[in-house]
């Protein structure tokens, strides 16, 4: 009797420690998932163009092929399943992080300029990390960094897997720079290499200032 109540106490403390939102510690998706999380990636992935269906919660293999997608784009594990750092590659965070949003944030800045501007002068990094925040604050682009990083054609450095070179510990302090407000930019929204760009409208913008290889721009 004493054992059949102990295993009915241990079922239903696990019920309730799932109903209380203990299974959203995994922080996992993956094929058969449901709910907001699931709404939440497919919306991602059609905004940056790896995903062509329903915004509708449900996690087949639709949404399965687009994480994939997604992954291999990111250097993460191609396995189509939306664990931790897949979901913080993509700006969604649970209880489940290791790392705070804010951190995530300084980290993938950080990969980017890593990509975009590792040898160009410290100000010059600096300076494509404030592109990105003032993208952020701009109502032409998405409202979030990983938003900002992953639209589709951004940044070269997403396009050509350069994000995922090797970290120079420059680029993690001009992401922190950056972040803290420092913008040498001026308010810059776009930045080019007049050498290496071949995009008519691109050099058509209004020039704000250039700092080492890159002219910025409004």
């Amino acid at each position: 009797m004493y054992k059949r109540s102990f295993m009915l106490f241990v079922t239903v403390a696990a019920l309730l420690y799932v109903i209380a939102g203990g299974a959203a510690v995994t922080a996992i998706s993956k094929s058969g998932s449901t709910g907001s999380e699931v709404r939440e990636i497919q919306t991602k992935l059609k905004n940056w163009g790896y995903y062509t269906g329903s915004v509708d919660g449900i996690y087949g293999w639709q949404t399965e092929s687009a994480v994939r997608s997604f992954q291999k784009k990111n250097g993460l594990t191609a396995d189509g399943i939306a664990g931790q750092k897949t979901l913080e590659a993509m700006g969604i965070y649970s209880e489940g992080s290791t790392n705070s949003q804010s951190e995530s944030n300084v980290y993938l800045l950080a990969r980017v300029i890593n990509g975009e501007a590792r040898g160009e002068p410290y100000e010059g990094q600096v300076a494509v990390g404030a592109v990105i925040l003032n993208r952020v604050k701009h109502p032409s682009f998405p409202n979030s960094i990983s938003g900002v990083v992953y639209q589709k054609g951004a940044f070269t450095a997403v396009d050509d897997g350069q994000i995922n070179a090797e970290m120079y510990s420059s680029s993690m302090r001009a992401a922190r720079d950056a972040m803290n407000g420092w913008d040498p930019t001026g308010g810059a929204i776009y930045y080019y290499n007049p050498v290496t760009a071949t995009n008519k409208w691109i050099r058509s913008r209004k020039i704000i200032c250039t700092i080492g290889k890159h002219v910025f721009c409004e």
